[in-house]
């Protein structure tokens, strides 16, 4: 695997470092070289949020990636500002249930993700988050799906109601991307 990078990000409140720690976690678990660089705006909740992965065999040169092979957005302002740093050739994965418009891009693999409607599906809003993570897990490669399980039950462990939604959650965001995956190898 040569080095992957993603860049998740939204408002504050929307899981992103969460969705981006577990996704670093996955990759130390799996013995990789890896760095998570958080980033937060003036506000906590409502505010922008967002972070960058960087996933490798190898070891990492640098932890600053100003245009990443790939970019989780979960809200418009996000689109605005990362879709268009995505390298070409790259991966644009779009919170369709927030987000009412594309990249415009036609150089890159764009993937809309209805992560809020499917949360809301498997119980709880705050679940969109899983759902984007699972779904870039599984057409991106970066980790193995079970590792991110496993990150997700050490994280969320003592609370039994809100690891099920969470697993419910990634379950189908690993079914869509399934299904996404399908159709461009058609």
């Amino acid at each position: 695997m040569r080095q992957r990078e993603v860049t998740l990000a939204g408002f504050g409140g929307q899981g992103i470092m969460t969705a981006g720690q577990l996704l670093a976690y996955a990759g130390m678990s799996e013995g990789k070289q890896v760095v998570w660089i958080p980033s937060y705006g003036p506000e906590m909740r409502g505010g922008t949020a967002n972070c960058t992965v960087v996933v490798s065999e190898n070891r990492i040169g640098s932890p600053i990636i100003t245009n990443p092979q790939a970019a989780c957005v979960f809200n418009r302002p996000s689109l605005e500002k990362f879709g268009p740093l995505v390298k070409s050739g790259g991966m644009l994965l779009i919170n369709s249930s927030l987000i009412d418009t594309v990249s415009g891009r036609n150089d890159l693999s764009e993937f809309l993700i209805p992560a809020n409607d499917i949360a809301l599906k498997v119980g709880d809003a705050k679940a969109a988050n899983m759902v984007m993570l699972a779904a870039y897990v599984i057409l991106s490669d970066i980790v193995k799906f079970d590792t991110i399980l496993k990150m997700l039950e050490e994280k969320m462990g003592e609370k039994k109601a809100l690891l099920e939604i969470n697993r419910h959650a990634l379950a189908e965001g690993r079914a869509l991307a399934e299904k996404l995956q399908q159709k461009v190898k058609v």
